[in-house]
């Protein structure tokens, strides 16, 4: 069954963040993604398994761009999802981060200057091992850390900001940091139960 692309939500006007650079990202960018993890996901089952090889072969290729499609598809959702409130931190996910990274302005730093030192993505993520939340720098979709949940996803690609900022990065992350919506990044913390997780480990 082919895959469709979620809508962009309901949002109020971005402070900084035009709707044609949203609408770019969106529209061309990641249901591009979509488009293209259809059609690898119709070419696997085509592929000759008897030429598997690790240096080459159609199996491989296909396999894994299928990792980076799929997780720059996961990736941009939970970047949009991110995006439309007040970005003043509430919450659970406020609790957590201070608990976590001591204060929330050392969190909030470190996530900026994450923003400036990676090439594709920063992540706020849960680890279902130390029960903790840490922030991940990600170069390429297929960058990542095993048996973490992201809970809030920052894309520092230059797609994502070039239309209103040219090279001026930091200032779009700034931007991007007074349009978090909080109450989504709780609803996630919420989905995934982490606060039982939490109490439990």
């Amino acid at each position: 069954m082919a895959r469709t692309a979620r809508e962009l939500k309901p949002r109020r006007e971005l402070e900084g963040l035009s709707k044609r650079q949203i609408e770019e990202n969106h529209d061309v960018l990641y249901k591009g993604y979509v488009n293209k993890l259809n059609e690898i996901e119709a070419a696997v089952p085509e592929a000759d398994i008897s030429k598997a090889n690790a240096t080459y072969s159609t199996l491989r290729e296909l396999k894994r761009e299928e990792v980076f499609t799929t997780n720059a598809i996961r990736l941009h959702e939970g970047y949009f999802e991110a995006l439309g409130g007040s970005g003043t931190p509430d919450g659970l996910a406020k609790e957590f981060i201070e608990e976590d990274f001591g204060s929330y302005e050392k969190w909030e730093a470190e996530f900026k200057g994450l923003g400036m030192a990676a090439r594709g993505w920063v992540i706020l993520g849960y680890d279902w091992q130390d029960h903790k939340l840490h922030t991940y720098l990600s170069d390429i979709h297929s960058d990542g850390v095993w048996d973490v949940s992201p809970v809030l996803i920052l894309d520092v690609y230059e797609h994502a900001y070039f239309l209103d900022y040219g090279t001026a990065r930091k200032a779009y992350i700034e931007a991007f940091m007074k349009n978090v919506d909080w109450e989504a990044v709780n609803r996630r913390i919420e989905v995934l139960n982490i606060q039982h997780h939490r109490k439990a480990a």
